[in-house]
């Protein structure tokens, strides 16, 4: 995109988006793209947290906003890419500005098992438990805590959101389906590849560093399974397959929800290549 941009007399700049690539520790695990891989395009927002700082979404939104303006200030343009949809969803809409919750409440909510929880939500804010799946823990208990903690339902905040830059910037969005098996085929290579080009070091350097074990860092796919084996709890054949399911896993989530979650206007690329020019032919023109 950013050299056809540059055909046609642009100047492109590449922003990441995605969860993982934007930690420093995970060149390897997250396919951080390299040197040789960026090609002479600039490229921001890639590896640009420490594994100790979780990078939220209203984190990494916050920073895409200056990046994106500061490439519009110098006459080029943004191209956004990721697979976290949460980020781009946030960056566009803006974020609820829901106060902290109070630490006893989601104590007492996270103690709750998950029945119980969707029960109480049913009560207590009946809207959103209709949106949610009966087994859906994570987002019951924090529909949950913030309607206990605000006064306030999860919805109503949701609907105050801010900081979105949707109104402001002309998007030419652009989702990739490819094949699925094409897909997943592609999954079950990439983990094996990844163990013969330094993933193994790569988490022995983050065990090195003794982090929580809570971080985001230390739970991306991979990390967990190699960790396993270098603890001597898993064999490299069962770290090979039980990474790869994780990553088809992961991908299927995403697929399924950049198709579902992203307006049905924007345009779909379902084949396992495109050509830039037949989907982007009027930011082409600019």
């Amino acid at each position: 995109m950013a050299k056809a941009l540059a055909d046609a007399g642009q100047r492109g700049v590449v922003i990441n988006a995605d969860s993982a690539q934007v930690y420093a520790d995970l060149q390897v695990l997250s396919a951080r793209p390299n040197l040789e891989e960026m090609d002479g395009i600039e490229h921001r927002l890639f590896g640009s947290w420490d594994g100790t700082q979780p990078c939220s979404a209203a984190d990494w939104a916050a920073k895409a906003r200056e990046e994106i303006a500061k490439v519009h200030a110098d006459g080029a343009v943004p191209i956004l890419v990721g697979g976290t949809g949460m980020y781009i969803k946030i960056l566009l809409e803006g974020i609820a500005p829901i106060p902290e919750i109070d630490a006893e409440v989601r104590r007492h909510v996270r103690a709750l098992p998950v029945q119980g929880a969707y029960a109480a939500l049913r009560v207590e804010d009946p809207e959103r438990a209709m949106m949610l799946e009966p087994t859906d823990s994570q987002r019951i208990a924090r529909a949950l805590e913030v309607v206990r903690s605000t006064g306030t339902s999860l919805s109503d905040w949701q609907n105050a959101k801010t900081g979105g830059i949707a109104d402001d910037i002309a998007l030419h969005p652009l989702v990739m389906l490819p094949p699925r098996e094409w897909l997943y085929e592609r999954c079950d290579r990439r983990f094996g590849l990844m163990l013969e080009h330094g993933a193994i070091e790569e988490v022995e350097a983050l065990l090195a560093r003794k982090l929580d074990p809570g971080l985001p860092v230390m739970r991306a796919i991979g990390v967990p399974e190699i960790a396993d084996f270098l603890s001597g709890n898993m064999m490299i054949p069962e770290v090979i397959a039980k990474g790869a399911q994780a990553t088809r896993n992961y991908a299927k989530r995403q697929y399924t929800w950049f198709r579902n979650q992203t307006p049905h206007e924007w345009k779909r690329a379902e084949s396992k290549t495109i050509k830039v020019p037949d989907y982007f032919a009027s930011l082409l023109q600019l």
